[in-house]
């Protein structure tokens, strides 16, 4: 029988070559880049991620708005994924509102950090925010009571969903970039006002939406 580090290896693995050579096409808002870098354009043209942007050690760096934690963790290195990481990882992207913690799907950190990873390389460093993780079915059926957008099959329910923001990028850039992963759905979700809207990723079937 497969050991649980066994299988986390095998997935992170799987993941990490199905990313190789995948075009990564988004919007980004232009700025000054820093350490020599260009300026991103306004549209980034597809190109292939070397072996060595998957191979190096990834830390993924979150915030969670509702309970004002926020971390870096260093989750993957040496072609593995490290255990106590990721059971950290599993407990920021926990239902912060039904206080309780479930298996994330490694391949939703992928998205999550190879997103964070990308962008950092045009000198955008921000966290990522997870506006929502996990949620157990009691959430998310408080959620569609309350006429906020929730599934009623979500796959926040099955820890392989997340709603997110990161800081200088709007839904559009944002959005583009993380489809460009190809590892799932992603959804789009505009909104007015200082915060903007957010974007939908979860690892289920390839497809998009606007909410």
């Amino acid at each position: 029988m497969a050991t649980r580090r066994t299988f986390l290896r095998n997935t992170l693995g799987l993941t990490a070559a199905s990313f190789i050579g995948a075009p990564l096409v988004g919007l980004a808002p232009a700025r000054a880049a820093q350490d020599g870098l260009q300026p991103p354009p306004d549209i980034f043209d597809a190109q292939a991620l070397d072996l060595e942007f998957w191979v190096k050690p990834r830390t993924l760096t979150v915030t969670r708005p509702q309970s004002g934690e926020k971390a870096s963790v260093l989750y993957w290195r040496d072609g593995e994924m490290i255990d106590s990481a990721y059971e950290q990882l599993c407990h920021l992207l926990r239902d912060v509102n039904g206080k309780e913690t479930a298996r994330i799907d490694p391949k939703l950190l992928e998205t999550l950090w190879g997103a964070q990873a990308f962008v950092a390389r045009y000198g955008i460093e921000s966290p990522v925010e997870i506006l929502s993780g996990y949620r157990t079915p009691a959430s998310n059926q408080r959620l569609r009571e309350q006429g906020i957008p929730a599934a009623r099959q979500s796959l926040h329910m099955e820890g392989k969903a997340a709603d997110i923001r990161i800081a200088n990028l709007n839904e559009e850039v944002l959005g583009g970039l993380v489809k460009s992963f190809r590892q799932g759905g992603v959804g789009f979700y505009y909104r007015g006002g200082p915060r903007g809207g957010w974007i939908h990723a979860d690892t289920g079937l390839k497809r998009t939406w606007k909410g």
